[in-house]
């Protein structure tokens, strides 16, 4: 496991775990949260299915 892969593998949690209390806080729009979330895990799956 790559440097950015071990990286996005602790970033990606947290950034879902962020993007979810600030749109319960309401400080975040539904959309907005749900944007962040897909970006968040589809960088995560397209640099783990690099090589």
């Amino acid at each position: 496991m790559t440097d950015a892969q071990m990286g996005l593998s602790i970033a990606t949690p947290v950034i879902t775990v962020f993007a979810i209390a600030l749109y319960q806080m309401g400080v975040l729009q539904r959309t907005g949260a749900v944007a962040a979330i897909l970006a968040a895990i589809a960088i995560a799956v397209g640099q783990f299915l690099q090589r």
